[in-house]
């Protein structure tokens, strides 16, 4: 009996990983951990459709931002069974803040989430800008949890 109850179980996360990647939106529910900080955030994922790019929103906020200080975008959004990967570069002008001038940067991010585990694992190359002073340029990794929230559905 136990082993039909496994079974039973990943058939279920690889059906939800199946519809996952067949629905055009997913929504997570996200955790961050680092050190003594933790924090928890919704992530929606929307794939390209017509002439609609690929979007990703945090806690509502649309990732593809521009301003005076910088821009960023979201590059890609790719399902790579069972994957989804997204790209998202941005690009900071130079800047003083307190009196102190930071040069141009740029953070080029590489996020893979696997749907079925949850896993997200994030690589971030910062070179130059505020964050190069402050965190120093270079490739960062981390890992993060997200869980599927919402059963993926067509966008209207």
């Amino acid at each position: 009996m136990m082993n039909f109850s496994k079974l039973l179980l990943c058939s279920c996360l690889t059906f939800s990983s199946l519809a996952v990647l067949a629905a055009d939106v997913a929504e997570f529910n996200c955790k961050r951990a680092e050190k003594d900080y933790t924090e928890e955030y919704e992530m929606k994922i929307a794939l390209a459709s017509g002439s609609q790019k690929a979007k990703v929103f945090l806690d509502g906020r649309d990732l593809d931002q521009s301003d005076v200080y910088g821009k960023q975008v979201v590059k890609s959004v790719t399902l790579a069974r069972p994957h989804i990967l997204i790209l998202i570069e941005a690009s900071f002008e130079p800047e003083t803040l307190m009196g102190v001038s930071y040069s141009a940067g740029t953070v080029s991010t590489n996020i893979t989430l696997d749907p079925v585990t949850g896993k997200l694992k994030k690589v971030e190359k910062v070179q130059g800008g505020i964050l190069g002073e402050t965190m120093g340029n270079g490739t960062y990794l981390s890992e993060e949890t997200c869980l599927l929230s919402k059963m993926p559905y067509k966008a209207k």
